[in-house]
């Protein structure tokens, strides 16, 4: 596989969307812009510990220990389906321009970057993606493979993290408010609707 291949990969599996997309627009239309770019930077962490454990050659490991890789992915599902349930449940909000798309403090910060970070690191799917794709870079036959394995799993996180901060920017602008203002509620838990729809897909999955 060529580095211009991998380079493309890594573009297509951060735009298409899933989970994180919807979490993270999810707290950007709920409680801001600066909720959804904490969102998205806790997404890029959990991505960097999907890294070093691939690299390490864990992800191998825990593909072979079907116990534990189920115990994940019953986890990550049970986290998901969580928050879908409190988006579906949480209070009617109206959007307010000079609040929403302004950088401010977001309620909580901790919360949003927490929720990000587990919302990926707790994926299978995450995890079998970096496990297919870091098996065929890392390779004993090859002494220059851990350094681009490196590379290439930094070049991954940033354009997770650089992806998401955009679409809390350009989700929270005030045109695209202007469409939203009078379905908030409902985009909320269309949200928590997919957010379900996808941890019971994964518990459902083999």
């Amino acid at each position: 596989m060529e580095i211009t291949s991998y380079i493309i990969l890594g573009l297509l599996i951060v735009i298409s969307p899933g989970a994180d997309f919807v979490l993270v627009v999810k707290n950007s239309l709920s409680s801001g812009r600066k909720a959804g770019l904490l969102t998205g930077l806790g997404i890029g962490v959990g991505v960097c510990i999907h890294i070093t454990y691939s690299i390490l050659g864990i992800s191998h490991l825990l593909s072979q220990n079907v116990v534990l890789f189920n115990m994940i992915k019953y986890a990550g599902s049970a986290y998901l389906i969580y928050l879908g349930v409190t988006a579906l449940f949480c209070s009617k909000f109206t959007f307010n321009h000079k609040t929403v798309s302004r950088p401010q403090e977001a309620h909580n910060p901790r919360k949003y970057f927490t929720q990000g970070f587990f919302c990926n690191l707790l994926n299978p799917k995450t995890m079998l993606f970096f496990l297919s794709v870091f098996s065929q870079i890392v390779s004993p036959d090859m002494d220059n493979s851990t350094p681009f394995a490196l590379i290439y799993g930094l070049y991954i996180a940033a354009l997770h993290i650089l992806w998401f901060c955009l679409i809390a920017f350009l989700i929270t602008s005030e045109k695209i408010l202007a469409v939203f203002q009078r379905i908030g509620h409902r985009v909320n838990q269309a949200c928590g609707v997919g957010l379900i729809a996808f941890g019971a897909t994964l518990s459902l999955s083999h």
